[in-house]
């Protein structure tokens, strides 16, 4: 054990030393770990342990990443992106296992080599996707909603047909069948038993857990690896197990507590999945693929993203939300290699195919990681030809005929306090929203809204924002801030305009550009406590009045689905 642990510490050695240059170098921390699992493997200084700790350490870090995306899962949220994640998802495997069949065929690979291929390819990558919209703060934008859900269908679709294919390797086809029905039953069973719990039981932990955080932390630890346990045991993955031991803790009130605290557990046991995934890239056989791994590498970077845009634009989606979550889909998963090597195992596939598609396999893994880190300055720049993936041009017909006073830009948590202000004041207004489902939600309900993407210059023109009187921003996001604020006093500098930051620096440099009052969420509530403290000092009535008012007001945004952010989360 004191010779694994000294191999181990000399792992993480290496993963610091790639890690500071990639920081030096402003690149994600990903691909140091990935590159740093290239340089331990057995192709260059080989120091990976020859034992199963490190993948022990893989699973648990897998475990807790998708424990932790399902907390971020609550079944409203799946109701709210079910419909488009699903045709996206399944969408996108078919139209990607064509598209990749021929260009297989084409270039002279046999009949079920281009089918293992363009099976494969159609499969991204949810645990590096997932790390990466972690970091991004994006779980909880729409397209980060949207990815996560398509990228959940994917892996659903990849795990029966790895059933399928595995039993090739001594059963029957039958058999197979007979292998995903007991399991889809199994799994059906569980999921009837875990619902009552997530809704009626878990809930009513929260006063017990809230005296000892300790074991609020222990539960949750047992609860998401036992359930992953759980399901491996009856055959499923860990990482079903975990998504949905995390999806059942989604609607108590710990939730975003429980995610908080085990972020830090996350962090480190995921380095272990980019070693060993980087350790087992294989470059051996691979001089004559050198062109379809071209190929293959720009059909995955720019196809697969293509194919989304367009059924999230036939459904209606901006391009903005189209074109973030199109990029999600840059790159192969490791569903890809497993798949391949089974394809191996059983012998449909010659070896040097596993070589083939692992370089393919880095290669977009690595391309795709910068499009999405960098995905707003790729956007910028693509922002006018992205237009003709658009349904009709997201016009509306309400914003070309009238004019209005009042702009609500973002219906969310802070919107929907805004909105009951307008509603009092009787004001000429209108929201602006882009997300399709929430403006249904509004129109149903006789609300003034428009659908699109304010971060569009000439959208901001088509509602004629330039004659706004108020308009109040609720999007955090600085950028987007900025261009409404250069477009508003380039137009209309008597408009008073309120913005929304995360961080004080962002709030001082929209004051600096023109902004006439900037809010930052973390402070209102203290602002707003002091003043009732002065109004009431120790007079228990008014704090009894603003007591029913708030819960009044609670079970208004319950109705909503509203949720209160994570702690700690900027």
């Amino acid at each position: 054990m004191a010779e694994i642990f000294v191999q181990i510490s000399y792992l993480l050695l290496v993963v610091l030393g790639v890690s500071f240059i990639m920081r030096l170098l402003k690149q994600p921390l990903i691909i140091g770990y990935i590159f740093s699992g290239i340089l331990v493997g057995p192709l260059i200084f080989n120091l990976i342990p020859q034992t199963e700790v490190l993948d022990v350490f893989s699973d648990i870090g897998i475990a807790f990443l998708l424990f932790i995306v399902g907390l971020h899962l609550s079944p409203k949220v799946i109701k709210e992106v079910g419909k488009i994640s699903l045709i996206t998802g399944v969408g996108q495997v078919v139209f990607t296992s064509i598209g990749g069949y021929f260009i297989g065929m084409a270039l002279g690979f046999s009949f079920i080599t281009s089918l293992y291929v363009a099976v494969a390819l159609t499969f991204s990558s949810t645990i590096i996707i997932m790390k990466l919209l972690s970091d991004k703060d994006a779980l909880e934008k729409l397209y980060g909603k949207i990815s996560i859900g398509f990228l959940l269908v994917q892996d659903l679709i990849a795990i029966i047909i790895l059933i399928v294919v595995s039993s090739f390797s001594g059963d029957t086809g039958l058999s197979a069948t007979s292998v995903i029905f007991s399991t889809l039953v199994k799994g059906t069973l569980i999921i009837l038993i875990l619902a009552p719990l997530g809704y009626f039981v878990f809930p009513k932990l929260n006063k017990f857990f809230s005296h000892s955080q300790e074991f609020l932390f222990l539960f949750a630890i047992s609860f998401g690896l036992g359930l992953s346990s759980l399901f491996h045991i009856l055959g499923f993955s860990i990482e079903v197990g975990a998504l949905i031991a995390g999806i059942a803790l989604s609607t108590t009130p710990y939730s975003y507590e429980v995610s908080s605290k085990l972020k830090p557990l996350r962090d480190f046991f995921i380095i272990s999945f980019f070693l060993i995934l980087g350790s087992q890239m294989i470059f051996t056989e691979i001089s004559r693929f050198i062109f379809p791994i071209v190929i293959f590498s720009l059909f995955i970077l720019i196809g697969n993203p293509l194919i989304v845009m367009v059924l999230m634009g036939l459904m209606g989606y901006s391009k903005r939300v189209g074109f973030m979550a199109g990029l999600t889909v840059a790159q192969i998963s490791e569903f890809s290699l497993i798949l391949i090597a089974l394809g191996v195992r059983v012998g449909h596939l010659p070896n040097e195919i596993l070589s083939f598609v692992t370089v393919v396999g880095l290669v977009t893994i690595a391309g795709s990681t910068y499009m999405i880190m960098y995905s707003e300055n790729f956007y910028l720049l693509l922002a006018k030809p992205l237009s003709i993936f658009e349904k009709n041009k997201v016009k509306d017909k309400l914003a070309r005929e009238k004019n209005f006073d009042y702009f609500l830009l973002g219906y969310n948590r802070i919107g929907f306090s805004i909105l009951r202000s307008f509603l009092k004041l009787r004001k000429n207004y209108v929201i602006v929203d882009f997300n399709p489902e929430t403006i249904k939600v509004l129109s149903s309900r006789k609300i003034n809204c428009i659908y699109g993407d304010v971060d569009d210059a000439e959208f901001l023109e088509e509602i004629k924002l330039n004659k706004a009187k108020l308009l109040v921003s609720t999007i955090p996001e600085l950028d987007t801030n900025l261009l409404l604020l250069k477009f508003i006093r380039d137009n209309n500098r008597k408009a008073v305009v309120i913005l929304t930051a995360r961080q004080i620096p962002d709030a001082l440099r929209l004051y600096k550009e023109g902004a006439d009052y900037v809010v930052l969420p973390h402070f209102l509530g203290g602002e707003y406590l002091s003043k009732i403290i002065e109004k009431a000092s120790v007079n228990k009535e008014v704090y009894d009045s603003e007591k029913k008012k708030q819960i009044k007001d609670l079970n208004e945004r319950i109705q909503e689905g509203h949720k209160h952010p994570e702690v700690g989360k900027n």
